[in-house]
Parts: C-alpha cells; sequence; structure tokens
C-alpha cells in the first residue's frame, strides 16, 4: 500500500504534487490544509484522511479532527499536526508510526520502534526550507518505510 502523505498546504495545492499522488491508494493530510478546495481537488485522485493544523480555524477545515488513527496492513498509524501537542506514548500504544507537520521541516527518525515522519510542507515556502511532501510503503506484514520528496518548484514562495 502506498500513502501520499502532505502537510502545511495553507492554501496552496502546488501543480507539482498532484502528478505524485498518481496511484497512491490513500492521502494522508496532516493540517494547515488552509482552503477545503484542496481536500476536494485530493479526493478525485484518492481516498483522504485529513486532519486540521493551527491555522485551520473557521469553515469546514476547522471541523476536521484534531488527531486520527488508521488501521492500515496491521500498523496503527497516529496523525498529528504539531509533534509538541503529543500527549501519549507512541510505543506504549503500540503505534507504528507518528505523522505530523507543523514543522514545515521533512524528517524521519525512529524512537523506541516507533516511526516519527514529517513530509515537510508543500505549500507556500517558509523558512528557506525545501518544498516536500513524502511517501509512507506500508507493507504487507505492517512494516513501513517512508520517502520524502523534494519537488522542483519555482522560487516564487
Amino acid at each position: 500500500m502506498k500513502l501520499g502523505v502532505l502537510s502545511d498546504t495553507h492554501g496552496l495545492l502546488r501543480p507539482e504534487v498532484l502528478p505524485r499522488l498518481k496511484g497512491v491508494d490513500s492521502i494522508l493530510h496532516l493540517g494547515d490544509v488552509g482552503d477545503p478546495a484542496i481536500l476536494d481537488t485530493l479526493r478525485d485522485i484518492a481516498p483522504v484522511t485529513a486532519i486540521r493544523g493551527n491555522i485551520d480555524t473557521k469553515g469546514p477545515c476547522a471541523r476536521l479532527p484534531e488527531t486520527e488513527v488508521l488501521l492500515l496492513e496491521g500498523a496503527y498509524l497516529y496523525l498529528l499536526h504539531n509533534i509538541e501537542t503529543l500527549h501519549l506514548d507512541p510505543a506504549a500504544a503500540r503505534f507504528a508510526a507518528v505523522l505530523y507537520g507543523h514543522s514545515h521541516k521533512a524528517t524521519i527518525s525512529r524512537h523506541k520502534g516507533v516511526l516519527y515522519f514529517n513530509p515537510g510542507s508543500c505549500g507556500p515556502r517558509r523558512f528557506n526550507l525545501a518544498v516536500t511532501m513524502g511517501y509512507l510503503h506500508v507493507n504487507r506484514d505492517g512494516t513501513l518505510e517512508p520517502e520524502i520528496l523534494k519537488l522542483d518548484t519555482p522560487d516564487l514562495n
């Protein structure tokens, strides 16, 4: 199973993102959507699971859940926007992964057997960081393989 993982679009769904999502089984948006039309566009490609971020305070995006738990191929995934708001022990809860955004910085790490995966931001460029998104490959045995994709984007935001 191949998941497209996005975060921090902040109302901008870059055209470079869409071809990278062709063929994914599902799309995860980890908050700061900024415009509900983004989720509609993504739903035309694959099923979408989205959570709200700190800018999603009005309209349909404000009604998105703050966190989400998914079970895929026997692996539990915990989705939240800001890792600083994590108030549980993912290893004790038997989560295979914590997927998050907010920092705009793509990160892959493991701690106590749990994958921590931030795909970075594929919205407006912030803090001179690369514009990125990710894939999460969920294997039939429940193992997870994260992948960060740097998008070739114009230097305009």
